[in-house]
């Protein structure tokens, strides 16, 4: 909101907008997560969004970060043209509060033991409680602690992102900067993060890791190509 309001956003498209990234979020990190994991909801379809599980369990285990970002994307880019937002305005708005959202979100997952990384003998190894999926996942070892990897790139984009800011950036500095910061990282640790074996598609790469490839490359043709007076002029800036 703040962000939004000092580059002249609608304070209620913003929270509309709000709404609907939280929404469309949780709906597509389900739908990726069900769909590399039809196995396990095969004659119990209903219970891919209903929060109470038939043994009791409530909430929704299995979200895939990328398929929330991908569904918020395209939802928010269907609002943003609807509501004839500026397109790159408007996402480099969001990305400081993104980066930030990863940073305590992470924190999360590493309570709720899920998003664990594979089996290390490193000082800072993590061990989970007896009980848990990591636990017998991992024959009892430790293992990375990918969760806080992830959630001081968050912080760390965050930071990066905030101080251009402060010094003054043009439309989608902070949208390309986003996309090749988190590119970047998350390629990287998705080395040590442990993946079922459905995950990985092709030349050891897992679903995530392509995914994260494809924002490094947005985000560099967004710095490198719309960049005012780069190739495509600034007024494509807007679009």
């Amino acid at each position: 909101l703040r962000l939004g309001k000092r580059r002249g956003l609608n304070r209620d498209n913003v929270l509309d907008l709000s709404i609907i990234v939280m929404i469309t979020s949780i709906i597509g990190a389900r739908l990726l997560y069900v769909l590399f994991h039809l196995s396990e909801f095969e004659g119990r379809w209903l219970y891919t969004f209903i929060p109470i599980q038939p043994d009791g369990r409530v909430g929704l285990s299995g979200l895939i970060f990328l398929g929330g970002f991908m569904g918020a994307v395209a939802a928010s880019v269907l609002y943003i043209r609807w509501r004839k937002m500026p397109m790159l305005k408007t996402t480099d708005s969001a990305m400081p509060a993104l980066a930030l959202g990863i940073f305590f979100g992470r924190i999360g997952c590493l309570l709720n033991g899920c998003c664990f990384g594979q089996v290390c003998e490193l000082p800072w190894a993590v061990n989970y409680p007896l009980n848990s999926a990591a636990y017998h996942i991992l024959n009892g070892m430790a293992a990375h602690p990918t969760q806080l990897y992830e959630s001081g790139y968050g912080l760390t984009i965050f930071i990066v992102l905030m101080l251009m800011e402060r010094k003054g950036t043009w439309e989608g500095q902070l949208t390309g900067w986003f996309l090749v910061l988190y590119g970047i990282s998350r390629f990287t640790i998705d080395f040590w993060r442990y993946y079922e074996e459905q995950m990985f598609l092709f030349a050891g790469l897992e679903f995530n890791q392509i995914v994260s490839f494809v924002m490094f490359i947005t985000g560099i043709y967004i710095l490198f190509k719309l960049k005012p007076g780069g190739s495509t002029g600034s007024s494509s800036l807007t679009t």
